[in-house]
């Protein structure tokens, strides 16, 4: 049934799989999709609602209830549909969202804060500063931090999401143009590629370890110690749905990896010490702490600052004459943790490949 939020504009509620279905009978080539989630208290999202701008009209946009039954299943099929658009802004944590709830990605997808970037707008732009800045449309922000699993929910919180899809439509014409222009336009299908396909696979880091600080500040066998811990973690914080630091946090877990227990008696007493241990899942965690893993011994180990920072600078130097020449933000082209893989012989791979190897392996390549 359509609600009427404070500001007059139309929207509609669509709260059964069968009021979905007929709206989406004829689905058209381009939507504007976005979502409202819950991520708190679990590990995986918790889909809360799901907005789409059927069209760039004011009164064309579904505000979709993914809590009652059947409600993901009848938007599967407008997700995985390959002849419809789906415009997104920053969408990372939406695909996980769709990817956990719906158990498939919106592809293929147009992500607006991506396209900015490209079209040298700046880097992380938010959805209100690229919205006032193509459509001198101000746009509020207060309902960023609601309870968005409340019913009803406020017509607040309705013209808030609603606001959220109302103008892909239009960043989409102002940036597939601007895209066009200059050439750039498998640059974006490319990185949007890239997405899903990290989406698919649902975030899996290999070597978690390479992330965390404190782990260059541990030997060999500490950072593989380290690594059993982590992916430990990730498993159970998955299975259990819930936030990884509530299952062990770093520090701990770096504490457990930089000892060499000669018992389990000091394992438990380290455990026993620590007011956030898990004391519950001692047995697993300690049998997870000493199995190695059959790949561990080709996990790359953490470094500190023992790189040739010279060689860092330059490569820095030649990323940001690049970055000047194509207007393009340098973060955007290659971070410094890239050129430090690249420093390690991890070779252009992951984002540094395709377009970004094109613009930056001429320029890099002779430094290293």
């Amino acid at each position: 049934m359509p609600r009427q939020p404070h500001n007059g504009r139309m929207t509609h509620w669509i709260n059964t799989p069968d009021a979905l279905r007929a709206r989406l009978a004829t689905p058209p080539a381009i939507i504007g999709l976005d979502t409202e989630f819950i991520r708190e208290r679990t590990y995986w999202p918790q889909l809360a609602l799901v907005q789409i701008a059927l069209s760039p009209a004011e009164d064309d946009i579904l505000l979709v209830d993914p809590c009652r039954p059947g409600m993901c299943e009848a938007l599967r099929p407008l997700l995985a549909n390959p002849d419809v658009l789906k415009v997104m802004h920053s969408p990372s944590e939406d695909l996980v969202a769709f990817q956990h709830a719906c158990t498939t990605l919106p592809a293929p997808m147009f992500d607006t804060q991506a396209a900015a970037a490209l079209c040298g707008l700046g880097a992380g732009l938010g959805y209100q500063k690229l919205v006032q800045a193509l459509t001198d449309i101000t746009l509020p922000k207060g309902e960023t931090r609601s309870d968005w699993l409340r019913r009803p929910l406020s017509p607040a919180q309705l013209d808030y999401a609603a606001d959220d899809v109302r103008h892909l439509h239009t960043l989409h014409a102002h940036l597939h143009a601007l895209l066009d222009e200059k050439g750039r336009m498998a640059w974006l299908d490319e990185d949007s590629a890239r997405q899903l396909t990290n989406a698919a696979n649902e975030g899996h880091d290999r070597w978690p370890h390479i992330a965390m600080r404190s782990a260059q500040f541990l030997d060999g066998n500490g950072q593989r110690r380290l690594l059993r811990l982590l992916r430990w973690r990730d498993a159970q914080a998955r299975s259990s749905d819930r936030p990884r630091s509530w299952i062990l946090d770093n520090e701990l877990a770096t504490a457990l990896a930089r000892e060499k227990f000669d018992s389990r008696l000091r394992f438990d007493a380290m455990l026993d010490a620590s007011p956030k241990s898990p004391r519950s899942l001692r047995t697993p965690l300690w049998e997870a702490l000493t199995t190695p893993l059959p790949d561990e011994a080709n996990a790359p180990l953490a470094r500190g600052d023992d790189r040739d920072k010279k060689q860092l600078r330059a490569l820095q130097e030649a990323v940001a004459a690049v970055a000047a020449e194509q207007q393009l933000p340098e973060g955007l082209l290659a971070s410094r943790r890239l050129l430090e893989g690249l420093q390690d012989g991890g070779g252009w791979v992951g984002p540094l490949s395709g377009w970004r190897r094109a613009l930056l392996e001429p320029r890099l390549a002779p430094l290293l």
